[in-house]
């Protein structure tokens, strides 16, 4: 009895959570343009969305930053896991306390700090003019912590013997690093990288304070909806939705794989 209680009230919870996205979807192949009524199924509204040259251009603008975004972020995360598995314990434990405070805090806090030190940087040395470069380095730091989590375990269960045994057979600390190391830990970055590029997508609040006058798509979606909401914004949430869900499938997949072997 107790279990359907609860199976009963985990569907009522997914259920308001979908059905609005859901809905969203429907309306997407929608002719019509009301909400309220179906006008027949139609990919007419897709069609518009890409010849609109500013959502292309937030689209580019968007995959650019996510991309290189996260290949900083999954340096500077397996950076960090490499130079904190050989510290102290009591310096990890702090570092990771540190590590978990920007995925604590607000991301408008994040997105107001972040535009504060840009603007003072710009005014002093004249770089850092709020744009791609600044958004770049805003979801680069705010997606290294992910990283840093899914890379820490793996370092952890990799044997420090076989690093010094390699040495010992004549490769560099380098290639040690790079030829064993890296191998069995390459899933937990792979994993990270994933994550950052479904943190950088999805990211508004951050992008609103740092983006200066470059757009990217969620903020693109945010200027759409402050007039009316066209059925346009219908097909571009979907195209969204189900992006950030293949990330999302692949990141489970992987991890699948990984508890597997």
């Amino acid at each position: 009895m107790r279990k359907s209680v609860y199976k009963f009230f985990v569907s009522i919870i997914y259920l308001f959570l979908y059905t609005p996205i859901f809905i969203l979807i429907v309306n997407s192949f929608n002719a019509s343009r009301s909400r309220a009524s179906w006008g027949g199924f139609t990919f007419h509204w897709y069609e518009i969305l890409f010849r609109n040259g500013n959502i292309l251009r937030a689209l580019e603008n968007t995959i650019i930053i996510a991309l290189v975004s996260s290949v900083i972020a999954a340096v500077l995360g397996t950076l960090a896991c490499v130079g904190l598995v050989n510290s102290r314990k009591i310096f990890q434990n702090m570092m990771i306390n540190l590590n978990n405070v920007p995925m604590m805090n607000p991301e408008i806090v994040i997105g107001i700090s972040s535009m504060v030190f840009f603007v003072m940087a710009y005014r002093l040395t004249g770089f850092l003019k709020p744009g791609l470069l600044t958004l770049i380095i805003s979801h680069s730091t705010f997606c290294a912590p992910y990283v840093f989590l899914s890379v820490l375990p793996k370092i952890k269960q990799v044997t420090p013997q076989i690093s010094e045994a390699a040495q010992d057979l004549g490769c560099t600390p380098f290639q040690a690093f790079y030829k064993i190391i890296l191998i069995q830990i390459l899933p937990g970055i792979v994993t990270g990288i994933i994550m950052s590029l479904t943190m950088s997508i999805d990211d508004f609040t951050i992008s609103y304070f740092t983006s200066g006058s470059v757009q990217t798509l969620p903020l693109a979606i945010y200027s759409m909806t402050r007039l009316s909401i066209s059925p346009e914004i219908n097909a571009l949430s979907s195209i969204f939705f189900f992006t950030i869900l293949i990330l999302l499938i692949i990141i489970n997949l992987i991890n699948d794989d990984i508890e597997w072997i």
